[in-house]
C-alpha cells in the first residue's frame, strides 16, 4: 500500500500554519508525496510552493480545486508555475466541491458540477501534455512557455459520472472518508467505466482521516470529519448500516456541528478513518488494501498531535 500525506484537507481551527508544519514532517519521514488541499483559507498553488520550498523530495499535488471557480488553463498554468519554482513534479487533483464551498465562499454557481467535472477533465489532461513552444491554447496566439508539471492528474469522484470523468481522463481517482466496503463498490465502478472508455484504469486512492494513539481531543478532530459528511448522498447510508440512523436523522433535521458532534460515539471514527493503536490501524489498511485501494492519503489529525507527528512517525515508510 502506497502511503501519502495531506498537508491540509478540510477547513478546522487548526493554527493557519500547521499545514507546512505538517509537509515539513511527512518530507523528513520519507513519503513519498505531499497534498495541498484547497479552501477558504489556502490556495492550493501557493501552499504547494511554499511547501515545495520548505521540503527536498516530496512530490507536490495541488488540490482537488473546485472545477467550478477555476478554469482549466489557470488550474494547469499553477501547476506548470508551482513546478518551475519547485523543481519538483506538480500533479493537480480536481473536484467539484459543495454548494457551500462554490456558492457560499466564492460566490459563483455551482450548475452542472458533473459536465463541468467531465470537461474540465479532458481540458487539463491535454494542457498538461503540451509542450513549450506549442500554442498555450489551440488558436490563442499565445504560445507555452512553462514546461509540462509533470505529476498525476487526479480526479475525485463519487458518483456515476465523476467516476466516468475520472476513469475516462485521471491518472489517479481520489476518494475521500470511505470505508473499505465503499472501496470494494467504487472500485468495480471504476473498472466498468475504464473498459468503456478504452482506458487503463487509474490508480485508487482515498483521503482517510487517520489517528494513532489518539487523545480525546484527537478523537474529537476526526469525528467534526465524519459530521460533516452524515447528510451526504451515498454517505448517509454508510453510516445508518453502520448503526448511527439516529445520528444521520438527526443531521437530516438541520442540527447544528456541535449537537452532531456530541451525539456521534467514539466509534463513528472506525467507519471511515484509521483510528486506534498501531496495529488495529495497521489492520485497517490491510482491509482496505484487500478492498482494492492502491494509495491512502494520510489526513493525520493534529489535535493533540502537532504536525500529526505520533500518526505520521508511527505510518512512516518502511
Amino acid at each position: 500500500m502506497d502511503m501519502s500525506v495531506v498537508a491540509v484537507g478540510r477547513e478546522d481551527d487548526s493554527p493557519v500554519e500547521e499545514p507546512l508544519r505538517v509537509a515539513v514532517l511527512a518530507d523528513r519521514l520519507g513519503y513519498r508525496e505531499v497534498w495541498a488541499g484547497e479552501g477558504p483559507t489556502w490556495d492550493s498553488f501557493v501552499l504547494a510552493t511554499a511547501i515545495g520550498a520548505a521540503t527536498e523530495r516530496a512530490t507536490l499535488t495541488a488540490g482537488p480545486v473546485p472545477v467550478s471557480v477555476r478554469d482549466p488553463l489557470t488550474i494547469v498554468r499553477g501547476a506548470a508555475a508551482t513546478a518551475a519554482v519547485t523543481g519538483r513534479p506538480v500533479g493537480v487533483a480536481l473536484g467539484t466541491s459543495s454548494k457551500r464551498v462554490v456558492e457560499g465562499v466564492h460566490g459563483r454557481p455551482r450548475t452542472r458540477p458533473a459536465a463541468a467535472l467531465e470537461e474540465s477533465a479532458a481540458a487539463v489532461r491535454a494542457l498538461m501534455e503540451s509542450r513549450p513552444g506549442e500554442p498555450i491554447v489551440p488558436g490563442s496566439g499565445f504560445l507555452r512557455r512553462l514546461p509540462p508539471p509533470g505529476g498525476m492528474l487526479t480526479v475525485a469522484a463519487f458518483g456515476e459520472r465523476a467516476v466516468a470523468a475520472a476513469a475516462g481522463h485521471a491518472d489517479r481517482m481520489l476518494l475521500d472518508l470511505v470505508s473499505p466496503e465503499q472501496v470494494r463498490m467504487l472500485r468495480a465502478r471504476m473498472l466498468a467505466a475504464a473498459e468503456r472508455a478504452g482506458r487503463t484504469a487509474p490508480r485508487l486512492a482515498a483521503w482517510l482521516p487517520a489517528a494513532v494513539d489518539p487523545e480525546p481531543e484527537t478523537l474529537t478532530q476526526v469525528l467534526r470529519s465524519v459530521a460533516g459528511y452524515l447528510t451526504v448522498p451515498g454517505y448517509s447510508d454508510m453510516f445508518v448500516e453502520a448503526g448511527l440512523a439516529a445520528v444521520v436523522e438527526l443531521a437530516a433535521k438541520g442540527a447544528d456541528p456541535e449537537t452532531l458532534l456530541r451525539a456521534l460515539p467514539p466509534e463513528a471514527a472506525n467507519t471511515v478513518a484509521l483510528v486506534g493503536d498501531v496495529g488495529t490501524v495497521r489492520a485497517r489498511i490491510d482491509a482496505y488494501a484487500e478492498a482494492g485501494l492502491d494509495e491512502i492519503a494520510l489526513v493525520p489529525a493534529t489535535a493533540g498531535d502537532p504536525a500529526g507527528e505520533r500518526t505520521l512517525t508511527a505510518l512512516r515508510p518502511q
